[in-house]
């Protein structure tokens, strides 16, 4: 293993410094989008799968294909994360700890597509977000998730389906507020008693 004089790091370290500049941002990004926008998490995911894959760097640079690779480290921290004890016994905070600079860069989710996405599973949350989000085909999506392309395309009808209802149902919970301060108010006008 040679090692550079100047930096004092071996090659290999050198190689994982270079990918970590690179794709840092990326995988907080995606991490982001994983987590439906919990920053906080997604900083942990990203530690942690950056973690194994300086662990398994030789692994990742064999990989046929490396992005893919990285996609499912980071996938399979993110359940790796949901299992542990701790995550379970999480208590709510009253006060809530300073936000991350990441906050801002959610992948423009709006906040009822945020907390459609917490409904789904980890694994589906990841196949509506390699599907729709990074336009990754199913076969790419299989790949990064580990599983068959059936298994996606499964997951991802399912996410869609769990989609669409949480969202229709916010979408129609609007209107139904504002039909019934509209009636409120037409009675109020017209001295009608409900």
């Amino acid at each position: 293993m040679r090692r550079d004089e100047s930096s004092g790091r071996s090659e290999r370290d050198e190689q994982f410094h270079q990918f970590v500049l690179a794709r840092r941002a990326e995988l907080v990004r995606t991490a982001t989008l994983l987590t439906a926008g919990d920053a906080h998490l997604a900083e942990d995911l990203v530690q942690a799968t950056l973690t194994k894959l300086y662990v398994a760097w030789g692994s990742v640079r064999r990989a046929d294909n490396p992005d893919a690779y990285v996609r499912r480290t980071l996938v399979n921290a993110l359940i790796d994360e949901r299992r542990r004890l701790w995550w379970r016994r999480e208590r709510p905070m009253a006060e809530l700890p300073d936000r991350s600079a990441v906050d801002g860069d959610s992948g423009h989710l709006n906040d009822d597509l945020r907390a459609a996405l917490k409904d789904l599973g980890p694994r589906m949350r990841a196949a509506v977000v390699f599907r729709y989000l990074y336009d990754l085909d199913i076969a790419q999506t299989a790949d990064a998730l580990g599983c068959s392309p059936g298994t996606v395309k499964s997951q991802t009808a399912r996410a869609l389906e769990r989609l669409r209802a949480v969202l229709d149902a916010r979408a129609f919970r609007l209107p139904t507020v504002v039909q019934r301060a509209a009636v409120q108010s037409t009675v109020v006008r017209q001295g009608v008693t409900p």
